[in-house]
């Protein structure tokens, strides 16, 4: 979902249509808004695996070919193999496949293990690994004695020609003939690609070596052995078995290099769990691979095992480790009715439970398809990159053969003039260029996940880096949702009625913080609560029903206020002191009369107090936005380090605060988790929903946070300063490199040995620049500072007769 539609759709909420969402189960409400999306356009979204591509030129050209297909809209990534393609419903898979093949590339529907770690991959790995071994081998000896032999007519020995080709022709056609075979795929479509510059380069020193060496008596240098080594005389067999060594070694460090910038999505897939013991009616058990769970089914984990998939725990308690799956830095204790996430692993204790969701729809799996998503993504100077190698290895062609041309008609020789050439052909790189951008996102965006943070995408980490504000709902944000009923009194007169049990049973239909606990008071309290007629929600005031024909209101003093209903002083001031302890005060009528006040207490996190001085300590202004009264928001804030508080704010009073902000110069990043933060998430610059939220926070989010603590905001916005800045200097280096590097060996000052050498290490510098991303390191959770529950007075609720 477009986040123009997100924000029209959050101005309309519906509260009673919405449901809270468990702490694991998050991000599907991202995957499924895309998917609704494609369904209203008619269109439908598919991943395919991309093969056979060796540069960015290869990415551009294969997405240029499917974007012409009608109503298609293509985005190649070289750095993940992958193509994302929206298509009209209707258009089979298969075509969009033949069509990258017509294109020369192989193509297949995209499984998480396809690119990443799949057996093909590994194949072509070890046969890549034996080639550059074969071409090393033989390329040592074959550039000693070429060189020897370019020097010193008395080392040459009869058949010496033959011992050069000899070694040189198993390096140049056997191990370079991916090159060749790619580029002759290429040629056939009448395309150009950066295997064609080096295949040209190794063929064309081949071919003129041996017309050298076989055809016209080759002298002896007398320029020394310097001059040698720069350029071995007319003798390029050892310049072409070194492009290839150099080029292989280059993509196979460079395989393995993408292959661990993968590795956290690789890691994320293999959480899934292999297998899960069923629990059977008559209490038997038996063994079952996961993916053949179904919904409704009873499993048992026992210590020591993977959570087979999303449940609910029906019996047992538990501790779970969650750090794999969420990036929580502290097991956790689950008991009856706890949600548990698929592919967490028990520490100890024994669970029997109910499988809730299965497959694609578990929150693992939603959280793979959102990192794969963002690692798409493609930044604007990605979209440079791709325009540029688009022509890059046409321009290239023409250059070199101007060169080379350039060079005979200035009187060189056509030794002079074929060096010349060669290097053009080969030092030139698009590869680096089309690496720049998507390695890192790809590193950073699975850096991310490891830490429990999920970004939408490259707008989300360059939002980030530029917020000056960061403004925090108080209820489920700082504090941690987990709202418990502490006291509650009787109004004077009131104290015969059951108004708890009228109040709870309008709770009941409620989706804020506070109407679990009051319901389940209430419930506890009566044992059976009455159905509610003529319900109604009022944003950031409270609830209003019809029970047992009586007009009920629950909610703050506003509320009932402006319904005209008297509070007593004895509550005023029992509330006031309750809220100067950091407590939420809230009070109910019956039939216009107060009834009764409820006091209600929350934990704050204990990662608040650190989150918040790390974001000031970068300079950061921090700001509690909350719906609560005044003395209870700066309860809270005075506890976690903020200064500045806007307490009473209604929902729609949130987003307007977002908005001024924004309009008075401010980058404003919200993070908040509920329903009533929906309009503000959608309207900051950086919309940041905690994971225990609702589907509307989530999908008005640019990112989410999986784990509890709030240290993940400033981490977050550490990493995606760094990310912007990894990125500025690859593609810094990239274009820099083959500006810098076409015109040195246009004047002949690299050699083609060198040229293939600095070519390679473009790449690797680009792709190694990128893997330092995986080594950013989180802040402590408690940052050495622990901050428990508020101090608030605790008793029973009881109910006067």
């Amino acid at each position: 979902m477009a986040r123009q539609e997100i924000q029209e759709s959050v101005r309309q909420l519906d509260p009673s249509a919405q449901e809270p969402r468990s702490p694991n189960a998050l991000l599907g409400a991202h995957c499924a808004s895309d998917q609704r999306s494609s369904d209203q356009d008619s269109a439908y979204r598919v991943a395919l695996a991309i093969g056979g591509m060796t540069c960015g030129s290869c990415a551009a050209r294969v997405e240029r070919t499917l974007n012409k297909l009608d109503g298609v809209r293509a985005s190649v990534n070289y750095a993940t193999g992958r193509a994302t393609v929206d298509a009209p419903v209707g258009t089979p898979v298969a075509h969009l496949i033949s069509t990258v093949e017509r294109t020369g590339y192989r193509a297949e529907p995209y499984e998480h293990t396809t690119v990443a770690d799949s057996e093909p991959e590994r194949r072509a790995a070890r046969l890549m690994w034996l080639r550059l071994m074969v071409a090393l081998v033989l390329f040592i000896p074959l550039s000693d004695l070429a060189i020897l032999f370019a020097v010193s007519s008395s080392a040459r020995f009869p058949g010496w020609r033959l011992v050069l080709t000899v070694l040189a022709l198993p390096v140049v056609v056997w191990c370079a003939a991916p090159f060749h075979r790619a580029a002759w795929m290429a040629a056939r479509h009448r395309l150009g690609t950066m295997d064609t510059l080096v295949s040209l380069g190794v063929l064309s020193a081949t071919l003129w070596s041996l017309y050298t060496v076989y055809v016209r008596a080759e002298p002896v240098s007398d320029a020394g052995w310097w001059a040698a080594l720069r350029s071995s005389g007319s003798i390029y067999l050892e310049t072409a078995a070194g492009i290839t060594v150099f080029v292989l070694a280059g993509r196979y460090f460079e395989a393995r290099a993408r292959r661990s910038s993968a590795g956290a999505l690789t890691a994320l897939a293999a959480l899934t769990a292999k297998d899960a013991t069923v629990l059977l009616r008559d209490g038997s058990e038996i063994r079952l691979p996961a993916g053949e769970l179904k919904v409704g089914q009873r499993f048992v984990t026992r210590a020591g095992e993977r959570v087979a998939t999303d449940a609910t725990v029906e019996t047992g308690t538990a501790v779970v480790d969650m750090s794999a799956v969420t990036g929580e830095s502290a097991p956790v204790s689950v008991a009856a009715g706890d949600h548990l996430v698929g592919g967490t692993t028990v520490a100890s204790g024994r669970l029997i439970s109910l499988a809730a969701a299965v497959g694609a729809d578990t929150a693992l799996a939603e959280m793979i398809a959102l990192v794969e998503r963002a690692q798409t993504d493609k930044a604007a100077t990605q979209r440079i990159a791709d325009r540029i190698s688009a022509v890059f290895v046409p321009v290239v062609l023409v250059v070199a053969l101007a060169g080379l041309l350039g060079w005979l008609l200035a009187g060189a020789s056509a030794d002079s003039s074929i060096n010349v050439a060669l290097a053009t052909l080969v030092i030139a790189c698009p590869c680096a260029l089309g690496l720049a951008t998507p390695t890192a996102l790809l590193v950073a965006s699975g850096r991310a996940a490891q830490l429990g943070i999920f970004v939408t995408g490259y707008r989300s980490l360059e939002a980030t880096q530029h917020v000056s504000t960061v403004l925090f709902d108080k209820t489920g944000t700082i504090t941690a949702g987990a709202v418990t009923l502490n006291q509650v009194r009787s109004a004077p007169g009131a104290e015969a009625t059951p108004w708890l049990a009228w109040a709870g049973s309008v709770e009941v239909a409620a989706s804020h913080a506070v109407a679990a606990p009051i319901a389940g008071a209430a419930r506890r309290a009566f044992h059976q609560l009455s159905e509610v007629e003529d319900f109604d929600d009022i944003p950031g005031q409270g609830v209003r029903g019809i029970v047992d024909g009586h007009s009920v209101l629950v909610g703050n003093r506003d509320l009932l206020s402006d319904s005209g209903v008297f509070l007593p002083d004895l509550l005023e001031k029992e509330a006031a002191q309750w809220e100067s302890s950091g407590g939420t005060a809230v009070f109910a009528s019956v039939d216009g009369a107060a009834a009764g006040l409820m006091c209600l207490a929350d934990a704050i996190r204990p990662s608040a107090l650190p989150a918040i001085a790390e974001l000031r300590r970068m300079g950061l202004r921090t700001v509690l936005l909350s719906g609560d009264n005044e003395a209870a928001a700066r309860a809270v804030a005075n506890a976690v380090g903020i200064t500045e508080v806007i307490a009473g704010v209604l929902p729609a009073g949130k987003a307007a605060i977002v908005r001024d902000l924004r309009a008075s110069g401010a980058r404003v990043a919200f993070v908040g988790d509920g329903i009533n933060d929906g309009p503000a998430l959608a309207a900051a610059d950086l919309g940041i929903a905690m994971g225990n939220g609702t589907e509307v926070a989530i999908q008005a989010a640019d990112m989410i946070l999986v784990r509890s603590e709030l240290t993940a905001v400033p981490d977050a916005v550490k990493l995606a300063g760094a990310t912007l800045r990894t990125i500025r200097w690859n593609f810094i280096w990239a274009l820099g490199y083959n500006v810098a590097a076409i015109p040195v060996a246009l004047a002949g000052l690299a050699n083609p040995l060198l040229a293939s050498a600095a070519m390679a290490a473009s790449s690797l510098f680009v792709v190694s620049n990128s893997l330092r991303l995986q080594r950013f390191q989180p802040m402590p959770a408690d940052g050495g500072i622990s901050v428990g529950q508020l101090t608030v007075r605790r008793a029973e609720p009881v109910v006067s007769a």
